[in-house]
């Protein structure tokens, strides 16, 4: 086992180490305090869409745990928290009334982080979009973007004194195609076109978020997460890296370059223009407003091989046997390079700001034996790419946090909870939380990083 302080060593003094965790997969209490349903509580409530039909409704018990979960944080020595923030709690049908019950749950958890020196990263969306939002189409129509706009102008309006840092949303790549195109994800659509209205209508509201935070909250840092995928051609040959490419643009590029250069790709346009809504006129201005920083979310790489199918070019999914033989428990291929490899090529494409892994980490489904959790193999993983984010740091990128997925094992979307990505073990009968032996490991790098902070430049 690598000795953390020998890790720490390629880091600078002021790096953020944080942990992760989201609303819908970890507070439970879906009813309570005026919350009404998401598009997951739907979801997880439908036979074949999560896995034993679980659902949030209990999940880690945090909303009545709060305080003891921070405990747990502070006691790890972490200086950074990023959690989301449940939209059904705050307006609970999308639109109309303000419920002040919600607001008042996380004000404690944020005064909670405050009074323990933990500094706070909010995420405004990681998909628990309000239920009653699906009567007008969900993100499919352009009426959901201005919602968003409004919940987070609710949200600035109360909490942004106390936050140091704010995404507007998490991994859109999900709640767009894994979620309207493959249907493995709430709302379970499988339709190309509402998956194109759905891919530039959340544009458009990260836009027009990013506009109620900049007028609200203009010293809070405002930025985006994204799960961009290292799209690795299955040979050398021309068709593979010509489909690597398509892969690109139809799963990064989408995001990356209206955000970044105020456009759409130009062969994913030329492929699909037809089937997305209209853009109207200075839409790709409001998505392209320069962002303070940028959050990463990767695992595992994305190999691609040419489908030489008539219409398979877009999207370009046909996959190619993984290099490494080496997969976690969820069936992910581990392969640290890709990180690094990743965060090389979209530095050599855009105009990016500074960088945070906001996800990072490893399914192993080990249990407690004898009041531990040996997860060797977890632990193996964050040495692996924690390595990668010290390669990018020497090299000159502006890598300046990592936030480790997760801070306890929770509910893993489709998988319910039968897989475990967290550091600290739960014990979804007792609420009983058990820091694992990767979570050990993690809590004594961090430690070596007293005044991690958060920096845009």
């Amino acid at each position: 086992m690598i000795d953390p302080k020998a890790l720490a060593s390629r880091f600078p003094g002021d790096f953020l180490f944080g942990v992760a965790t989201a609303s819908f997969q970890i507070e439970g209490a879906s009813k309570a305090d005026g919350r009404k349903p998401s598009i997951w509580d739907a979801f997880s409530n439908m036979p074949g869409r999560v896995f034993g039909r679980h659902n949030g409704d209990v999940a880690c018990d945090h909303y009545n745990r709060w305080e003891s979960d921070l405990d747990l944080i502070k006691a790890m020595g972490v200086t950074g928290y990023r959690f989301s923030i449940a939209w059904p709690r705050i307006v609970p049908e999308g639109t109309g009334p303000i419920n002040e019950a919600g607001l008042d749950f996380y004000d404690r958890l944020i005064d909670g982080l405050k009074a323990r020196g933990i500094k706070a990263y909010a995420t405004l969306y990681h998909w628990d979009l309000p239920l009653a939002l699906m009567g007008d189409g969900g993100w499919t129509a352009r009426s959901t973007a201005y919602a968003f706009q409004r919940y987070t102008k609710v949200i600035m309006e109360r909490l942004g004194d106390r936050l140091d840092a704010v995404a507007t949303f998490n991994e859109p790549w999900c709640s767009v195609w894994l979620s309207h195109l493959y249907g493995i994800h709430a709302p379970g659509e499988r339709n190309m076109d509402a998956a194109l209205h759905a891919l530039h209508y959340t544009n458009l509201a990260h836009g027009l978020s990013v506009q109620a935070i900049r007028e609200i909250a203009p010293n809070v840092p405002v930025g985006l997460v994204l799960n961009a995928h290292e799209t690795l051609p299955g040979s050398d040959s021309a068709a593979d890296i010509a489909a690597a490419e398509r892969a690109h643009q139809f799963h990064n590029g989408v995001f990356f370059d209206p955000v970044f250069k105020g456009e759409y790709p130009a062969d994913f346009l030329s492929a699909l223009g037809s089937r997305m809504p209209k853009i109207k006129e200075n839409d790709l201005e409001i998505i392209s407003q320069k962002l303070d920083w940028w959050g990463l979310n990767y695992y595992t790489p994305m190999r691609v091989s040419d489908d030489p199918t008539p219409g398979a070019e877009f999207p370009a999914t046909s996959s190619a046997p993984p290099i490494s033989k080496v997969k976690t428990d969820i069936g992910w291929e581990i392969y640290a390079p890709a990180l690094k490899s990743l965060v090389e090529r979209l530095y050599a494409r855009y105009d990016l700001p500074v960088c945070y892994i906001t996800e990072n980490g490893a399914c192993y489904n080990m249990g407690v034996e004898n009041g531990e959790v040996d997860d060797q193999p977890r632990l193996d993983y964050y040495v692996e790419h924690l390595s990668m984010v010290a390669d990018l740091i020497k090299d000159g990128y502006p890598m300046h946090g990592y936030f480790a997925w997760s801070l306890m094992d929770n509910f893993e979307w489709a998988e319910g909870y039968k897989m475990r990505f967290g550091l600290v073990h739960v014990d979804y009968d007792t609420q009983v939380r058990t820091v694992k032996k990767s979570g050990k490991w993690y809590s004594a790098l961090a430690a070596e990083f007293p005044k991690g902070n958060f920096k845009t430049d």
